[in-house]
């Protein structure tokens, strides 16, 4: 992959050998015919929606443009198969500087230039801050002062005191405020979260980001963010792809309800050219099974018995845990209120029995990942810290109804009926439900199945249901890490990704000193705290660590497992099928 692992080819086989012995498999999948040809095309099924270019927003973080446009947007690291983040020496550099406060000097890459011939240059950076930082407001409704740009989480960003960028340069050194490093700052800037900030400027008719935000051109800073809000969103059959340039090996040609999402190989791209020049991606809202039968799909990156009839007899095939929490979030209003309603549904949602018939298919794992019930929303299973930060979930097997009928008294609700909704269609999700359903079902809880082809999180905000079937903050498809920014970020006070509307002072208070102060006693002590606070007020109910099955067809070259955010396609420039 060139440099994309900080240019160590050492550290990539380690990666690579130890990724494939965890997950089991084969070499099988690396290696190829050699006496066969490679081919032109390669489709690559994913089970999200993919509505947006910018996967930064509300919308476009729960979408699937994270999994889609790891390769089309590059940043300074990526989210690698073991979930930590990994330096991306091809989009640049970056180095801490000495001084009282966190300081980290960037270089972008002198050759970096996007597909439409604009360079990349440190504005991009500036534009990733100002639209992630939570910092540029504007009056709402009433008089009240409301974030420019709707993005998902601020986290790390509003740590930031400023971004110092000449409009053009390659250069910036970004500056965080005394007190507030933030612990995972290399995971900041990274792919998908420079979006390109001369298009955004051009649409917005400025002459740059940086020079708006250093005038404090409030007018100019609020269409930049009209358009960062909604100008890259997609929709099939109309594309201006002048919108929507590259900064990776492959940039978007066209997108259609007939032929899918198709990447093609970047000219301009001045890394390692692609193996293969064409990537088909096949979203959620296609027929995946039917793709598949045509022959349509070499790669497959979904949910765990999530699309039933698959032909898998022509792939190389894995269901593996990943590191995304597979969950209920709950509505902190309507019927759920009060947090005694919330306690009923924890304690007759059959969580063992979820975990026993639907959380490990096909692997038994004795620790780590996937080995049990997940009983913590914010530290992964295979964590030194994870048996005392998540040791609260354990009065919480399931199927509890004395004491589920005994919280609704407490909470004074009586037959309430629960709308699960979830992204459809899904078989394994649909299971989930009804298995709650008949679990709930004699302590007088009523659990409707609320999903949708559409569905959205948003949603649960809006009151049209009272709780999501889900992953990590909220994304239907792939999500989490090996870092926990975005599952503590997403039950924080005020995230647009919080979509429960879950508030707990002291929560938010745990949550900015995790982000800031790494020791051991700290972290352990924090999460400890946080996570009993959590299974006290349940604005979610953890069920598992998310399978996945991710599948390569038959002598596709390349082709490592991630079950993180990035998804499988993290490094689909390297794939090549050989027939």
């Amino acid at each position: 992959m060139g440099a994309r692992l900080s240019g160590a080819d050492g550290r990539r086989a380690r990666v690579i050998v130890a990724v494939l012995a965890a997950f089991g498999v084969t070499a099988g999948v690396l290696t190829g015919c050699s006496q066969e040809s490679p081919v032109p095309s390669i489709g690559y099924a994913i089970d999200n929606l993919i509505t947006t270019y910018n996967a930064n927003t509300t919308a476009g973080a729960s979408s699937g443009a994270l999994a889609a446009f790891g390769r089309t947007l590059t940043g300074l690291s990526y989210v690698g198969p073991l979930g930590g983040p990994v330096t991306d020496t091809d989009a640049g550099t970056a180095t801490v500087v000495p001084g009282d406060a966190l300081t980290v000097q960037y270089r972008l890459n002198p050759d970096g230039v996007y597909s439409d011939g604009t360079p990349t240059t440190c504005d991009d950076l500036v534009l990733a801050w100002v639209a992630n930082s939570g910092r540029f407001l504007r009056s709402g409704d009433g008089g009240a002062r409301l974030p420019m740009f709707d993005s998902a989480d601020t986290a790390g960003y509003s740590d930031i005191d400023r971004v110092e960028c000449q409009p053009g340069a390659k250069d910036a050194t970004v500056v965080f405020r005394p007190g507030q490093g933030f612990t995972e700052w290399q995971t900041l800037f990274s792919a998908t979260e420079l979006m390109p900030a001369h298009i955004a400027a051009r649409a917005a008719g400025v002459d740059s980001v940086v020079t708006t935000v250093q005038a404090g051109d409030q007018q100019g800073l609020g269409r930049i963010a009209d358009f960062w809000n909604t100008g890259w969103n997609l929709t099939p059959g109309q594309l201006d792809t002048a919108l929507f340039p590259s900064s990776g090996p492959y940039r978007i040609s066209s997108y259609s309800e007939d032929d899918g999402l198709v990447l093609v190989a970047n000219e301009r791209w001045w890394g390692n050219k692609p193996q293969t020049p064409r990537i088909v991606l096949w979203p959620k809202n296609f027929d995946i099974a039917a793709k598949v039968d045509d022959d349509a799909v070499q790669v497959i990156d979904i949910g765990a018995e999530s699309v039933p009839g698959l032909d898998m007899k022509d792939f190389v095939t894995a269901n593996v845990p990943s590191r995304n929490a597979e969950q209920l979030v709950l509505s902190t209003g309507g019927v759920l209120a009060n947090p005694e309603a919330r306690r009923a549904l924890a304690l007759c949602a059959p969580r063992t029995a979820l975990f026993d018939q639907l959380g490990h298919p096909g692997f038994e794992n004795a620790r780590g990942l996937g080995s049990g019930v997940l009983n913590s929303r914010i530290v992964q299973q295979d964590t030194l810290i994870y048996p005392p930060v998540a040791a609260g979930g354990a009065v919480f097997p399931g199927g509890d109804v004395p004491g589920a009928v005994d919280a609704l008294g407490r909470a004074g609700v009586t037959n309430p009926t629960v709308r699960i909704g979830y992204l459809a269609p899904d078989d394994r999700r649909a299971k989930t439900v009804t298995a709650i359903a008949d679990a709930c079902k004699p302590a007088g809880i009523t659990v409707e199945d609320a999903s949708g082809p559409q569905f959205g999180p948003q949603e649960l905000r809006a009151g049209k249901v009272d709780a999501v079937l889900t992953g990590t903050a909220s994304a239907p498809g792939t999500a989490g890490a090996a870092f926990d920014t975005d599952a503590l970020n997403a039950l924080r006070g005020g995230s647009a990704s919080n979509f429960g509307g879950f508030a707990n002072p002291r929560y938010d208070a745990i949550v900015a000193q995790l982000g800031t102060d790494p020791s051991p006693d700290s972290q352990l002590n924090l999460s400890t705290e946080a996570e009993n606070l959590l299974w006290s007020e349940l604005p979610s109910i953890p069920l598992f660590a998310q399978p996945r099955t991710i599948a390569f067809a038959q002598g596709l070259g390349a082709g490592v497992p991630n079950p993180t955010k990035a998804g499988t396609g993290w490094n689909m420039d390297r794939w090549v099928l050989k027939r």
